[in-house]
């Protein structure tokens, strides 16, 4: 098995820029395999960069090659869905050490590659470095299709907040695969696929943020956890945001899975991140098919769910969390 010190970087570069040169749409003027790509638009460009660590963000034990890097271009954007806009192409950094296999590196690269495809957008190049461990940084660049960018700061007193998909699949199903390390039966895998599933790739629609764009006040996606982004939306706006925490439409099955380790689901529902479905506020009635409206948005200031204040339920924090 041949590692990425023996291939090198021109050789692997190579790889990749074989695998990502066919695929997307028509706003791509040069791709992947130049010293930069060139990316047409009429209007403005929406820009967003995520970085995933190994050990931290994702574990290659726990989830295939070809998983993480799709993921990773989910996570990313999942952001220029958030802002009203379509993603066009994708720029992948990609940091190792020499000793990685270099199959592995193809696979996670697969996964890049199909996923940005699935979007119908194109790897438009990236960069590769020596690390002590494997960091995956995907920017996603999308447009907006003349459509106004919707920001975090627009929610108004007497609109309401929905989600544009379930929530609590994510969390739920990195809680099976701790819950297997730490001694449960390795069936509980098999058992709640579909949360492991979720959290493994999660799937959101992000096209429902530009469809949803139009009607939209402000919006965002559901990465660090539900409260998290209320408490970011709320700061942004100016605004009290209210949340039943009975409303939130939740993954199937995370009910049964929180009985069978002793957890109440509501908390990976508002508290656990990397669902990557979009939370936006709109006026009344104007909610989008597909949506589910959980809540208000008043005059005042801070989050809060079922009448208290958010506290004692958090999502990710980045420099706090182990």
């Amino acid at each position: 098995m041949q590692t990425v010190g023996e291939v090198g970087e021109r050789g692997l570069i190579e790889m990749f820029t074989r695998a990502a040169r066919s695929g997307g749409g028509g706003d791509v003027v040069i791709g992947s395999g130049d010293d930069a790509a060139v990316v047409g638009s009429d209007g403005p460009v929406v820009v967003s960069t995520d970085t995933a660590v190994a050990g931290r963000h994702f574990r290659f034990d726990w989830s295939e090659p070809d998983q993480v890097g799709a993921r990773a271009v989910v996570q990313s954007a999942a952001d220029i869905a958030a802002m009203g806009g379509r993603l066009t192409g994708t720029v992948v950094s990609l940091a190792c050490p020499p000793e990685t296999p270099v199959e592995r590196l193809l696979a996670v690269n697969a996964g890049i590659v199909d996923q940005t495809h699935a979007y119908r957008a194109r790897v438009l190049g990236g960069d590769l470095v020596s690390s002590p461990t494997v960091v995956i940084t995907v920017t996603s660049i999308g447009v907006l299709d003349g459509a106004a960018p919707v920001t975090l700061s627009g929610a108004r007193a007497g609109d309401v907040l929905a989600v544009s998909g379930p929530l609590g699949g994510a969390a739920g199903g990195l809680a099976v695969l701790s819950a297997v390390e730490h001694g449960a039966a390795p069936s509980l895998v098999d058992v709640h696929a579909g949360a492991v599933a979720a959290y493994r790739l999660p799937q959101p629609d992000l096209s429902a943020g530009p469809r949803a764009a139009p009607a939209a006040s402000a919006m965002t996606d559901v990465s660090d956890g539900l409260v998290e982004e209320l408490v970011t939306i709320a700061a942004s706006s100016g605004v009290r945001i209210d949340v039943e925490s009975s409303a939130v439409p939740r993954t199937p099955g995370i009910g049964e899975l929180g009985e069978a380790l002793g957890v109440d689901p509501v908390r990976w529902a508002l508290g656990g991140g990397e669902d990557h479905v979009l939370l936006a506020s709109f006026a009344e009635g104007a909610v989008p098919p597909g949506w589910s409206q959980i809540g208000t948005v008043a005059p005042g200031a801070g989050a809060y769910v079922d009448g208290d204040p958010v506290g004692s339920i958090r999502g990710w924090q980045s420099f706090t969390e182990g």
